[in-house]
């Protein structure tokens, strides 16, 4: 018996290709699971024994197969009773169950590889060089139909090999584009879109798909223009069948702008004379929206969004260093300060953090690590931290790239300055070296992606010079286009690329020639971020309403329509005391200070800004601000006091219509214009005169303003 099975393995062996473990086993690994997160992929690997994770470092998994234990995995006198084959076809127990059959391709490749010697390979010949998909897009006309994908990987001796079965491909949208892991085909779930992420060894590809609706009849409405914008969204909606939703009316138009760019609600005066202007729509909605970002709410509103991104808090700066740090982004803002020219500040600030407050930007991270991850993830939209352990698993950053950004930050000290509170930022002259992680060898800086400018990076402490020109460069082919979708998704509730601090290859923008022309006009105009603001909301598609046709009902990604999107913590907050004509109370400040004027979050903590999502500022995610909806919220709305107090103020709206003598209707008209930004319909008008002259008419109007201010017409913008 045993000389049939030397024999039989001979035979298998002289008959086999040559095998390496670059080119052949490790795909087979990554393909069967043994490298993921749940399996020796995990951070503390798995039984004992770790791999890295998706593969990352072939080379650390074939020392970790070879030597571990020593090698007992292999058996190369006898092949088929290696652990490396008997465990993963389930010959003896294996935790991780049965992962491909004794008689499978993967099984015969793996044990001619140990017949041959386990060889490893010549990365210059074996590493993977590119994939190829294809189809490179894939348009199914209806639901329920199929599609092959085929991957080709091309590997550094210039040979390619059919590897469909070997990668990995994924949907981002499952439930619109379902996927055969064994066999790599698409079904179409639904209407919609979706992605896939085709993953193989280290080389990354995505395909767009999209499910077209069936329906006959559809033809594609020719719709003003008002700038490139609807022209791009435009192109985009005719070739998946969706129609776009009208305007929005003037009333609609005006709220939702001014809550969009500075913040607060339009008073009721406004309203009315807007609505009343006979100035021709387009050109009286381009004059408002001009005067809304010449407003000081702009400069209040916008500073607010740039204080959580830089996580301005006494917490980390102290009171004196917030409201410095608050007035250096306030005045920026206001004076449409560059955003290049912004960003470099604070990269190259120094000295004293009371002098520079541009300088409160290292205070926060303070350390080389954190300072790169937060630079990366607010100006360049990417995310780097999965890479400071392993390279990335989605992307195509290596963890060596993660240390060479680092340390362009390794060289910045902090120490205490002469004041209570205050700190020195400078560039120390000792021991700023990055060091690597794996064998401590000095790493040097070097940015994530090549510039085609010629940026020396010097080789002593001044190296952060050089990481500011490179990244507000206007090659850099991150940093206009993160900023561009990141404002956007400010005035639609999401980014053209969503997370908009997630850009990577795997996770494509729903309308990439959109985002293209956004982000080439925003270079154009030399980073203006009030002139893409202002080219953003002149859109018409920008204008257009929440309501939907047969045709768009079921588009979330395309801004076919208008969402509803709920007010945030500090805009709820000033809408609430707006409309029933007080202000908010905070202690520690002047009595007309408006929620969107706090310095930072330890103003009002625990309170109704904080239930209603404000961020802590722990953080730069975007993701810290919160547009949830919830229990907690509901009875704060109905039972707080926040809404209770300003309702019942003596000083109030209602008060002040009471003493005013203003007609039942007048007061129903002025309260609809207050809270929803639009007079009530006559049912409505009725409906409310009819209450008030049920008895008690200044209870019954505080609780008719009660009643709106609760309402999901006020509480989200529309």
């Amino acid at each position: 018996m045993r000389l049939t099975l030397l024999f039989a393995s001979a035979v298998l062996l002289s008959a086999a290709e040559p095998v390496t473990f670059l080119r052949d086993v490790a795909p087979i690994l990554n393909k069967a699971g043994c490298t993921s997160g749940p399996c020796h992929g995990a951070a503390k690997g798995k039984n004992g024994f770790k791999l890295s994770l998706r593969g990352y470092d072939p080379q650390y998994d074939y020392q970790s197969l070879l030597y571990d234990l020593s090698g007992r995995r292999f058996n190369r006198a006898q092949p088929e009773q290696s652990l490396m084959l008997a465990k993963p076809a389930q010959q003896i127990p294996h935790g991780g169950g049965l992962r491909f059959d004794a008689d499978s391709a993967y099984y015969k490749t793996i044990y001619n590889w140990i017949a041959q010697g386990v060889p490893y390979g010549d990365p210059a010949k074996d590493a993977v060089t590119s994939i190829a998909v294809s189809p490179a897009l894939v348009a199914m006309p209806k639901p329920g139909e199929k599609a092959q994908i085929s991957v080709i990987a091309k590997f550094a001796d210039g040979l390619s090999r059919d590897v469909t079965k070997e990668a990995t491909v994924e949907s981002n949208t499952p439930d619109v584009a379902k996927i055969d892991t064994a066999t790599a085909r698409v079904s179409g779930e639904r209407i919609g879109e979706a992605t896939l992420l085709v993953r193989y060894q280290g080389k990354y590809a995505t395909i767009p798909v999209t499910i077209l609706n069936p329906q006959p009849g559809f033809v594609a409405k020719k719709l003003p223009q008002y700038n490139y914008i609807d022209r791009h969204v435009d192109d985009k909606l005719a070739r998946i069948k969706v129609e776009a939703s009208p305007l929005v009316d003037d009333a609609t138009f005006l709220r939702r702008v001014t809550l969009d760019l500075t913040g607060q609600l339009p008073t009721p005066e406004d309203v009315k004379a807007f609505t009343a202007d006979p100035t021709p729509t387009r050109v009286k909605r381009s004059k408002r929206i001009d005067k809304l970002i010449a407003s000081p709410a702009y400069a209040d509103h916008w500073t607010v969004k740039w204080g959580d991104l830089l996580q301005s808090s006494r917490k980390f700066l102290g009171e004196k260093g917030t409201f410095g740090f608050r007035e250096w982004i306030h005045e920026g803002i206001a004076t449409n300060k560059p955003y290049d020219k912004m960003v470099r500040e604070l990269l190259v600030s120094k000295g004293s953090s009371y002098d520079d407050p541009a300088a409160n930007y290292f205070r926060t991270t303070r350390e080389p690590k954190p300072t790169m991850e937060k630079t990366t993830q607010v100006f360049l939209g990417v995310r780097m931290v999965c890479a400071q352990c392993h390279d990335h698993p989605f992307e195509k950053w290596t963890q060596n790239q993660y240390y060479q950004m680092s340390a362009f930050f390794s060289a910045v000290g902090l120490r205490p300055g002469y004041e209570v509170g205050e700190e020195i930022i400078y560039d120390t002259r000792n021991d700023y070296e990055m060091k690597h992680p794996k064998d401590s060898h000095v790493v040097a800086p070097e940015f994530l992606v090549a510039s085609t400018a010629k940026i020396n990076i010097p080789s002593n402490q001044r190296r952060r010079d050089a990481l500011a020109e490179w990244l507000v460069s206007k090659d850099n082919p991150f940093f206009a286009k993160a900023m561009a979708n990141r404002t956007w998704s400010y005035f639609f509730g999401k980014g053209i690329i969503d997370p908009v601090d997630d850009i990577r290859a795997s996770n494509p923008p729903s309308n990439p020639a959109l985002l293209d022309a956004l982000t080439k006009d925003f270079i154009d105009h030399n980073f203006d971020l009030q002139h893409l603001m202002r080219t953003i909301v002149n859109s018409r598609v920008y204008q257009t309403a929440i309501t939907t046709n047969e045709w768009n009902a079921k588009d979330t990604d395309n801004f076919s329509h208008a969402a509803p999107r709920r007010l945030g913590s500090e805009q709820l907050m000033d809408a609430v005391t707006m409309a029933a004509g007080v202000r908010p109370k905070f202690p520690e400040l002047p009595e007309d200070t408006m929620a969107s004027q706090l310095p930072d979050p330890h103003v009002g903590r625990d309170g109704f800004l904080d239930l209603f999502g404000r961020p802590t500022r722990e953080s730069a995610c975007e993701c810290e601000r919160r547009a949830d909806f919830s229990l907690p919220q509901a009875l704060n709305l109905v039972n707080g006091t926040t809404i209770s107090d300003a309702v019942a103020d003596p000083k109030g709206r209602v008060a002040k219509m009471v003493l005013a003598g203003k007609s039942d209707t007048a007061m129903i008209e002025e309260l609809y214009l207050a809270t929803l930004s639009r007079v009530p319909t006559k049912a409505e008008s009725d409906a409310g005169v009819k209450y008030l002259a049920g008895g008690a008419r200044a209870t019954r109007a505080q609780d008719l303003l009660w009643a709106l201010l609760n309402s999901k017409g006020f509480l989200y913008s529309y």
